[in-house]
């Protein structure tokens, strides 16, 4: 006889961990199955580790701008090896507090499988559910040209102690920037070649140009509009760009093309249809085609976003939070960030970092905000930021987007410490009311 509860959740990513505890302290009966390490792909590969990078690439950037405030520092070592330990540290430390907000939940470790009537397989165990949602996430995608195999993925860069002096990174997306700004931190000469037109195809354009322009100050060299065709045994990459082919020479290559879906086994006998993109097809209540089967996070493809997995996990426990809102944050130095109703017909405003007296003293003067509005009520839609903090910007500004809230609001009738970045806000919005 199956083992029964009233919901099951396959993965342990923050999306299946954080639906899982909500859904035990509403008093429901919940199994998780993980085939790996609490916490998924972002805890241990992806967010959380790359993020502690960052962070010690900012440091060092920190430190070389220390002149500018009249500090004599000198940068005796930058121990990548230990800035990797430290990380594997946070994550340690991290999943021990998600093993907390587990207490009320049954882990199950090992590799599941859908059944049809809402069951789950891992090992000779049956599992059986009012409820079963999928929350598997994804990997990295691979590398399709002639010698493609011999590039890394970002799980095995992540691994690395030390870095290579010279590093070739193809695509010029979140996790391909990311990295680029932490080796280029550390020392390494960084090559970036990205297909689309510009980098970061799903940003804001002007974000984007200008996050090139900040990158390549900082001597990584971005090459866009560049097909890899070819990866040589000796790590040369050669590429196409404006119909003349180029090669780039390198002592590694990171594979930083996108990611695939981690599709569960026995989807299809179970009634569960996949796109033509081998993601799992689900409605806006997230319910795959088989009654009662959900699917939150990646391996949706609707947004491939940790937090997003998460706010899709809540909409399948009958919350309602704000999908149509979601920030996107690239934690490159400088940062970026960008929140979008994907309203057509706005009109924009931008300020730079520079008009802000919080800016200027603190020595962050590099960056812009920039909002879009609709013109005839004023109605903020999107914001988005590169430069310090830009996160906390768009995440300030997002309760405003989703209210409706118009420019002259935000520059009137809302009241912002003095100083803080936060006023670039008020700022912009002044300059477009007034």
């Amino acid at each position: 006889m199956p083992v029964k509860y009233d919901l099951i959740v396959i993965g342990a990513g923050p999306g299946g961990y954080e639906t899982a505890a909500g859904a035990a302290a509403r008093g429901l009966r919940v199994m998780l199955a993980e085939r790996d390490a609490l916490g998924g792909t972002c805890l241990n590969r992806g967010c959380i580790p790359t993020k502690c990078l960052c962070a010690a690439a900012g440091k060092i950037i920190e430190i070389a701008g220390a002149s500018d405030f009249g500090v004599e520092a000198m940068l005796e070592k930058a121990d990548y090896g230990f800035a990797r330990r430290r990380a594997t540290a946070v994550m340690d430390e991290l999943r021990g507090g998600v093993a907390d907000m587990l207490k009320d939940v049954d882990v199950v470790y090992g590799e599941a499988s859908v059944a049809a009537g809402r069951r789950v397989l891992v090992g000779d165990t049956v599992y059986e559910a009012d409820k079963v949602i999928i929350a598997t996430g994804s990997k990295p995608a691979p590398l399709k040209c002639a010698g493609g195999e011999r590039a890394v993925d970002s799980d095995v860069f992540l691994a690395l102690d030390t870095l290579p002096e010279r590093l070739t990174i193809v695509g010029g997306g979140v996790i391909g920037l990311e990295f680029a700004s932490v080796a280029a931190a550390f020392g390494t000469e960084v090559t970036v070649l990205e297909y689309c037109s510009e980098i970061l195809p799903n940003f804001d354009p002007e974000i984007a140009r200008r996050l090139r322009t900040y990158l390549g100050r900082r001597g990584i060299d971005i090459v866009v509009g560049a097909e890899v065709t070819e990866i040589k045994e000796d790590n040369t990459v050669v590429y196409s760009r404006k119909g003349k082919e180029k090669a780039v020479e390198s002592d590694m290559v990171l594979c930083a093309v996108g990611r695939r879906p981690v599709v569960p086994a026995g989807c299809a006998e179970a009634g569960i249809e996949l796109d033509r993109r081998g993601f799992i097809v689900t409605d806006d209540n997230m319910e795959t085609t088989a009654s009662g089967i959900y699917a939150i996070g990646d391996v949706n493809g609707r947004c491939l976003l940790a937090h997003a997995a998460s706010a899709q996990g809540r909409v399948v426990l009958g919350m309602k939070p704000w999908l149509d809102l979601i920030p996107s944050v690239v934690f490159t130095i400088p940062e970026c960030a960008s929140v979008s109703l994907g309203t057509a017909g706005t009109l924009s405003a931008k300020l730079p970092y520079g008009a802000n007296g919080k800016a200027l003293a603190s020595g962050m003067a590099e960056g812009i905000v920039k909002i879009e509005y609709q013109p005839e009520s004023g109605a903020m839609t999107a914001c988005h930021a590169i430069g310090a903090h830009a996160s906390d910007l768009v995440a300030a500004a997002l309760p405003a987007i989703k209210t409706g809230m118009d420019v002259r609001s935000m520059s009137e009738d809302v009241i912002y410490a003095h100083p803080t970045l936060s006023e670039l806000l008020s700022q912009v919005c002044a300059q477009i009311s007034s």
